[in-house]
């Protein structure tokens, strides 16, 4: 007997049809199932329903997202640092760690429960925030990645870079961006970041409409420590894997380093990373 959890993009109808029949397929093989509360109050699915904290993944087996890279972000963060398997169901858009599609559900789960997949490690980061003022310290496991930017009431910000402690320079821009190379795909590509395969362990910076010579990304190593700090009057936000955190301001420090655990994504075969982008985008046409 195994201990499955389920994770539903609540704002997918076909995801939470799916949940229920996996739910009442994986009970009647005598399995377990575990659903955070919030999912399982929206979803018919209150009998299975578990606390949304750090005690979900203990005695998990399998994590299965159904949704897109978003319900992924999402297992990540209730999962922590388990190393709990996640397999992700596709039913988002543009997702680029979704593993299978929603009729290959029930069988890729099958053999998930006899071992019959690969893992894909991908890195984490380990990022404290420091908000200063009195306020304790937060501590995120990122997978993809912590921006600090603008407040909309401000126009730039002025951000720090200490690479290993040292000073590196002060950022003027709308906001940085430090991803993974899981992250490479996400905001940081959307502002003209490069593509970092997925298997690598590094850390991008890339800012965000920097208002200043050097506005160029940059690649640093995992053993490298980056942080940020926020300088002058102007406020900003801190967002993890596209969740809002808060508002901070002067003097708050966010620091980042290579988590010494990885997300653990499911797969089956040789699923290559250049072919994934050549399918989102289409450049088999060209």
């Amino acid at each position: 007997m195994s201990a499955v959890g389920l994770i539903v993009h609540l704002g997918r109808e076909s995801a939470g049809v799916q949940a229920r029949e996996l739910a009442d397929w994986l009970r009647g093989e005598g399995h377990d199932v575990w659903v955070p509360s919030g999912d399982a109050a929206l979803e018919g699915l209150t009998g299975l329903a578990v606390p949304e904290d750090a005690a979900f993944a203990e005695g998990l087996d399998l994590v299965v997202t159904l949704g897109g890279d978003g319900s992924i972000l999402r297992a990540v963060e209730l999962i922590g640092t388990a190393g709990t398997p996640i397999l992700g169901v596709d039913h988002g858009q543009l997702g680029y760690l979704t593993e299978v599609q929603p009729a290959e559900a029930a069988a890729a789960v099958a053999r998930c429960l006899v071992g019959d997949h690969a893992i894909d490690e991908r890195m984490l980061l380990d990022v404290t925030l420091e908000p200063g003022r009195g306020q304790s310290p937060q501590h995120f496991t990122v997978l993809n990645e912590v921006v600090v930017e603008r407040s909309a009431e401000v126009n730039t910000i002025r951000i720090r870079v200490d690479i290993d402690g040292e000073f590196f320079t002060t950022y003027a821009a709308d906001g940085l961006i430090l991803a993974t190379p899981t992250g490479s795909t996400a905001y940081a590509f959307s502002v003209r970041g490069p593509i970092i395969a997925p298997t690598h362990r590094a850390m991008l910076l890339t800012p965000v409409s920097p208002h200043m010579l050097f506005d160029r990304s940059m690649v640093f190593g995992p053993g490298t420590t980056l942080t940020l700090a926020v300088e002058g009057h102007r406020p900003a936000t801190v967002s993890v894997d596209g969740r809002r955190i808060t508002d901070v301001g002067d003097g708050a420090i966010i620091r980042c380093v290579a988590a010494n655990q990885s997300a653990r994504l499911v797969s089956f075969g040789d699923r290559r990373f250049h072919h994934v982008v050549k399918a989102k985008f289409g450049l088999n046409d060209r």
